[in-house]
């Protein structure tokens, strides 16, 4: 779907809700529960490391989330770079201190410029998070406010919550182990900014977005620069679902998301028609391997070759729906591949792209009689080794009995060409917890000033001095 055909949307007519999570990093002298400094610093600085795996672990009601559990499957080693301005906060050998005293007047002031309300106390609470990005396996985080509100041509957006949270480690590279994160980052004090679902269109996203962004900017207290803000953006169409889409980097993104998951969610639900038309199902995981002994496709051939499997799953009347196009240049089988990868396979093949790679037509219809397809079927199959294989190949298949359910809730990654990429389910309650090693505080916003706004300061310049807008900006 090039830009020229994607089509025309009516979001009223689809029932569009959006709402955003906006993150902020606050420009403090410390960091929120430590007196480490909030400089940036180069990798190549860091004097020690240290290494780490995570686990999930339970709720107070002794659930697990989710999102931690799937986390938790993919086998990955975290090593975290430290440096003489980080301390054993960071690196979760010493309690954390008291809540920063700086970011919480920061974020009391933006309080004001939300018209949130302020809580009587706030607790520290821990929010599980064990892809690598706190060495702890939680986050820190704290509920200031409230029942906020911002105005915007499209009407009144609401804010339904304001945290003052701990920045993320820095991810810095991957590696063959996992992934390399970076502790000057960690512990950064962040405020979070969730409105309510009261947007409805990609333009109203981009604007109730470019408002906050002004009312943060106008306390002169937040960080600049790439990384510094990140905005999420949580999409729905009616009979779709909500799903969360985390990394949009500048304001345009936010208008191309918005459209691109609402062009993704009614794809996903025209595909859910078509296959409940023809009764589609999936059926049982096979292994393969066998159909594939003298295969010539250099990726089959260097699995087997590595000691690995080919492992199959039917889709019973998915035939050419596997291959529909549902983003640009991303299909239905892209999804599942998606699935597949985060369970370390490269990614899986299907027949509505074979013959191809390699695999031959014999092969494919080999392939077909091994797992008991016929015509109007698809197969999915994943080359890997056995334990990727098996648990890639089951990923898959999960997802494809999800495609006969509709759009399914889900958290997903932006990419640079306003296309999206599955991460991860969607988190719940169950990933939060109190935090016992920090007391409450009683925030006073009666203390903190109200800043002047940024677009009333611009017209104030071009008032007093005769600028236009663009020199008064």
């Amino acid at each position: 779907m090039s830009e020229d055909a994607t089509p025309a949307y009516d979001y009223e007519e689809l029932g569009l809700v959006a709402g955003l999570e906006i993150h902020q990093q606050l420009d403090t002298a410390t960091k929120l529960f430590c007196d480490s400094p909030t400089t940036e610093r180069d990798p190549a600085e860091s004097d020690r490391d240290i290494t780490r795996r995570l686990h999930p672990t339970k709720s107070e009601l002794g659930e697990l989330d989710d999102a931690a559990v799937e986390e938790s499957r993919v086998d990955r080693e975290f090593t975290y770079l430290a440096y003489d301005t980080t301390c054993l906060v960071e690196e979760d050998d010493e309690p954390p201190r008291r809540v920063d005293s700086e970011a919480l007047s920061v974020a009391l002031q933006i309080a004001d410029l939300l018209d949130v309300s302020v809580v009587d106390q706030a607790h520290v609470m821990r929010k599980l998070v064990i892809d690598g990005s706190n060495t702890s396996g939680f986050q820190r985080s704290i509920l200031l406010g409230q029942h906020g509100e911002i105005e915007t041509s499209e009407g009144t957006v609401s804010i339904a919550d304001l945290m003052l949270e701990e920045e993320s480690a820095k991810r810095v590279e991957e590696t063959d182990d996992g992934v390399v994160y970076s502790l000057d980052r960690l512990g950064v004090p962040l405020v979070e900014i969730g409105t309510g679902p009261d947007i409805r269109s990609p333009e109203g996203a981009r604007e109730a977005a470019a408002r906050i962004g002004m009312l943060l900017r106008s306390t002169g207290a937040v960080k600049r620069g790439l990384g510094t803000i990140r905005q999420d953006v949580n999409v729905s169409i009616a009979d779709g679902a909500r799903v969360e889409v985390k990394g949009v980097q500048d304001l345009a993104g936010i208008e191309d998301i918005v459209r691109g998951e609402v062009g993704r969610q009614a794809e996903l639900l025209a595909v859910r028609d078509e296959l409940r038309e023809r009764d589609a199902s999936v059926g049982d995981v096979r292994d393969v391997t066998g159909v594939f002994a003298d295969t010539e496709s250099g990726v089959i051939r260097g699995a087997l070759d590595s000691g690995g499997k080919v492992t199959a799953v039917p889709l019973f009347g998915f035939d050419g729906l596997v291959g529909r196009e549902i983003q640009d240049d991303r299909r239905l089988g892209t999804e599942l591949s998606d699935h597949a990868k985060r369970h370390g396979a490269g990614g899986i093949f299907h027949t509505d792209e074979l013959p191809a790679y390699g695999v031959t037509e014999a092969e494919v219809e080999a392939l077909h009689d091994a797992v008991g397809a016929g015509e109007g079927d698809a197969v999915a199959i994943v080359a890997a080794d056995p334990e990727t294989a098996d648990l890639a190949i089951e990923a898959a298949a999960d997802r494809a009995e999800t495609a006969v359910e509709g759009v399914p809730e889900e958290t997903r990654g932006a990419n640079d060409d306003g296309t999206t990429r599955y991460l991860r389910p969607r988190p719940g309650a169950a990933r939060m917890y109190p935090e016992t090693d920090v007391p409450p505080v009683e925030p006073d916003p009666t203390e903190v000033d109200r800043p002047e706004l940024l677009d009333e300061k611009t017209d104030r310049y071009a008032e007093e001095f005769g600028l236009d807008a663009g020199l008064a900006e």
